[in-house]
């Protein structure tokens, strides 16, 4: 079974974000950068698939700048067998990336793409189910548990009242959730070995995708500073704030 991970090149978690002074995005520059925790949990399922001899590839793919590249080493040092690299400094959008991932998963074949519920960038969690739409393919969005079977692969998903199971005809789209598992530190040897593994880089072009954005951002702005808190004299002043100031009984 073959299975493909998109990857994304993000500010790292711990990095405090900084709104650009003229409103127009985020400060990326000299900020660093590091692969979406999401997606490190669907590299690091697709590693174990194939540890447990249930995978016999896993290709990793990245859509964005060169310096993506760096993001996709990490995927090879994690376990990954080959890297792609769509090229383009182009701001990507979810629907872009859905298309440009069809057209890769058209010419790979992989049996089952496992990606991360969503980037902590832009927080869409929309990739993973426009791409699963637009290959007609069955989709388990949010899973903490992926057991592959003959033909199918089960998948346990988080939802607001607890727990689902679904059971999927392969091939099959799956997006993982925080408690999926967690990610494995890649060791000197295998970030050395990484080094050597192939990474293709192609053009959207090439497959004959247009990434151009179709949502334009007008304003970023930071949340206002919360007002400092107050004491009250007693259950009676309080009742009395939450009626007449707050207005919330």
């Amino acid at each position: 079974m073959k299975v493909l991970v998109p990857v994304k090149r993000v500010v790292d978690y711990n990095v405090k974000i900084r709104v650009k002074a003229d409103g127009t995005g985020v400060e990326t520059a000299n900020v660093k950068m590091s692969m979406n925790p999401f997606d490190e949990i669907a590299v690091e399922e697709a590693v174990r698939l194939k540890e447990a001899g249930k995978a016999s590839e896993i290709i990793v793919v990245s859509v964005g700048p060169t310096a993506a590249q760096e993001t996709l080493r990490t995927a090879l040092a994690m376990g990954a067998d080959r890297g792609i690299l769509v090229q383009t400094d182009a701001e990507t959008q979810p629907l872009a990336v859905a298309k440009v991932l069809k057209a890769l998963v058209e010419q790979e074949g992989p049996t089952l793409v496992i990606l991360g519920k969503q980037a902590i960038d832009d927080d869409c969690n929309q990739t993973g189910q426009m791409l699963a739409a637009l290959l007609g393919w069955p989709q388990g969005t949010f899973a903490s548990k992926v057991v592959p079977g003959e033909g199918t692969v089960t998948v346990t998903r988080e939802i607001d009242g607890g727990l689902e199971t679904v059971e999927l005809k392969l091939p099959a789209v799956v997006t993982a959730d925080l408690r999926l598992n967690e990610p494995r530190y890649a060791s000197l040897p295998n970030i050395m070995k990484a080094k050597k593994k192939p990474i293709d880089t192609v053009a959207p072009d090439a497959l004959g995708v247009d990434v151009a954005p179709r949502l334009t951002t007008l304003k970023v702005a930071e949340p206002p500073k919360r007002k400092a808190g107050v004491k009250v004299a007693d259950v009676a002043a309080l009742v009395d704030k939450l009626k007449n100031e707050a207005r919330v009984i």
